[in-house]
């Protein structure tokens, strides 16, 4: 591998490292969005939420000053008691009933399943950049860019059925939130979604052939790239 090329391509490999780091930190936290009912009176104990591909939060926040910023409840920082559940298909029990019905089930599970797609295939894609590496392989390069980029966009069709889910459950009479907001999970699974999808094209691009360095010359008739 040329010394230019591998210089981009441990540029590229940096970019990977923040967009893996941003999706692990998507699927694993529960604040993709914060749910919350309308408040008509203060001095009250409302509930708001968060929830993400695995579980719901529910917190009980004592109201004594309107919310600037709407007539919500919250902010989901203010302190209260939290209690968490799991989705149906993982656990059981009446909670997990009403969590089903609230979530609308069949989009969280499908969220859920893109989501660990596109970590197999970034798996998948840091295996064969790692390889890529070695002296001779760096046609393994081309199989990494596109691995990165299905993660990349698993990862958004992952967002988008996420961002159906929650407006499902905000039109939904069954629940009793009026109100909602995407929080940081979201914001790391766009950032995910970017910076793996563009160092996956960025990859087959570096892994093209040596362009010649004449126009009247062909990608054969071009000098070889000379071996490690």
């Amino acid at each position: 591998m040329l010394e230019d090329k591998k210089t981009k391509v441990k540029i590229t490999f940096l970019i990977i490292l923040v967009g893996v780091s941003s999706m692990l930190a998507a699927v694993v936290t529960d604040h993709w969005a914060v749910l919350s009912p309308r408040v008509e009176r203060l001095n009250t104990t409302c509930e708001a939420a968060h929830f993400g591909l695995w579980r719901l939060c529910k917190k009980s926040i004592f109201i004594m000053e309107e919310d600037p910023q709407g007539k919500g409840c919250g902010p989901i920082s203010l302190p209260g008691v939290k209690n968490c559940s799991y989705f149906k298909h993982f656990t059981s029990g009446e909670e997990a009933e009403v969590f089903e019905v609230k979530t609308q089930k069949e989009y969280n599970i499908s969220a859920a399943a893109i989501a660990i797609f596109s970590l197999a295939f970034m798996t998948l894609g840091s295996l064969c950049l790692l390889g890529a590496f070695g002296k001779g392989r760096d046609y393994l390069l081309r199989p990494a860019g596109m691995f990165f980029a299905f993660a990349g966009l698993c990862t958004v069709i992952s967002v988008e059925v996420m961002r159906q889910s929650v407006k499902r459950m905000i039109d939904s009479d069954e629940t009793i939130w009026i109100e909602y907001y995407y929080s940081w999970s979201f914001a790391c699974a766009c950032a995910a979604f970017i910076l793996l999808f563009l160092s996956g094209i960025s990859l087959l691009v570096i892994s093209m052939p040596h362009m010649p360095r004449n126009p009247w010359e062909t990608c054969m008739d071009a000098e070889p790239e000379p071996a490690d």
